[in-house]
């Protein structure tokens, strides 16, 4: 057999192979979603981490002892879970006894909790701008009012609310918790919780998700709610509302605000974006992408983040002094100190930074498939 009619026939035997891969994957989705089913019947959430990482860590054992990478089983297998729990978010009917009320349910986070509601087989009912003439009406034998209007507006939102039931249920999916929390304890004499999503509404599933918890009054009363959270497969995360402040002015103020400074650096200097991505490599490409996604969402809604705190202003006025006196040691060819500066933060760092090379390593591996942005 001439090489050219070998290779034909290796190539025949791949398609073949690539073809019963397909087949096992479809029988894949067929039993997540009959385990989808019965996880609804139990009652149990649609991610359980523990059982993940147990799954995964077995296979990766079974690749290594039969030559195969263990890294490519397991990103082969993350990419068919989470298309698992795609399949398995069905109608969860558990809430049917409830009547929820979104306060803003038009909008693009308040319709995602909408449907969420809906698919769990609540009475939901929305009360938007335009709905305050009935207000009273609407949320009259409600065991939820959940508030999701844009932040600048959400205190005094919540102090129009009409009088609510008395065991009806408080909360607000607000970016910040201590200003709204407070506001709704003030309001409302009954259970009350603040929600932050660290998620866009373009999310499909919540699993994996996270959901920060800041409690304000009457946890059993609401323990329904987090319950149901937890169902649909996010993560809940507990924090007091003061201490998630305090992170968002890193997590989400500054970054968010760096990101937008940088954005205007770039278009001020009129760089040519498009020669920009033909020189990156991945993991510049995915900053790249990290800057101009921000400038194709909702420019209110960054401004309201960044200027939902002005406390915070402080803290990046020392980040540009900062900045500023790194800029000064470097243009003196003052390399001595950038090298003692970059080992103080490294010690800093410690083993998140190589727990952090290691998981961008993975990333930066899938983001090399991509040959070009268009």
């Amino acid at each position: 057999m001439d090489e050219q009619r070998q290779l034909e026939q290796l190539r025949t035997e791949i398609d073949a192979t690539d073809g019963e891969l397909v087949e096992l994957l479809l029988r894949r989705r067929r039993l997540a979603a009959e385990v989808g089913k019965v996880k609804r019947q139990l009652g149990q959430p649609l991610y359980v981490p523990d059982r993940e990482a147990k799954m995964l860590e077995d296979r990766r054992q079974q690749a290594a002892a039969v030559g195969l990478s263990p890294d490519l089983i397991e990103d082969v297998l993350r990419r068919v879970i989470r298309e698992s729990y795609q399949q398995q978010q069905a109608a969860d009917v558990h809430l049917q006894d409830k009547n929820i009320v979104v306060v803003g349910g038009a909008g693009a986070l308040g319709q995602l909790f909408v449907r969420l509601f809906e698919s769990a087989g609540a009475s939901v009912a929305i009360l938007d701008k335009d709905d305050w003439p009935r207000a009273a009406d609407i949320v009259a034998g409600a065991d939820l009012v959940l508030v999701s209007v844009p932040i600048a507006i959400t205190p005094q939102v919540i102090a129009d609310l009409p009088e609510l039931p008395a065991r009806c249920v408080l909360a607000d999916v607000t970016s910040i918790k201590q200003t709204p929390l407070q506001a709704m304890l003030d309001k409302h004499q009954g259970p009350v919780v603040g929600l932050h999503p660290m998620f866009g509404p373009q999310q499909q599933t919540l699993a994996k998700q996270l959901i920060v918890v800041s409690h304000g009054r009457g946890q059993e009363h609401y323990q329904w709610l987090l319950e149901s959270i937890v169902r649909w497969g996010a993560n809940l995360q507990e924090f007091e509302a003061s201490a998630h402040d305090q992170a968002m002015a890193f997590i989400q103020v500054m970054r968010h605000l760096s990101t937008f400074v940088y954005g205007v650096h770039l278009a001020r200097e009129r760089v040519d974006l498009q020669q920009l991505l033909e020189l990156s490599s991945p993991i510049y490409r995915l900053e790249l992408m990290m800057v101009g996604r921000l400038f194709a969402q909702n420019a209110e809604l960054y401004a309201d983040i960044i200027l939902s705190q002005p406390q915070n202003f402080a803290m990046m006025r020392r980040y540009l002094q900062r900045f500023d006196t790194i800029i000064g040691e470097l243009e003196a060819g003052d390399k001595a100190a950038f090298l003692r500066e970059f080992a103080e933060v490294a010690a800093y760092f410690g083993q998140f930074s190589t727990d952090f090379l290691n998981d961008s390593q993975r990333l930066l591996s899938l983001a090399g498939d991509t040959h070009q942005i268009r």
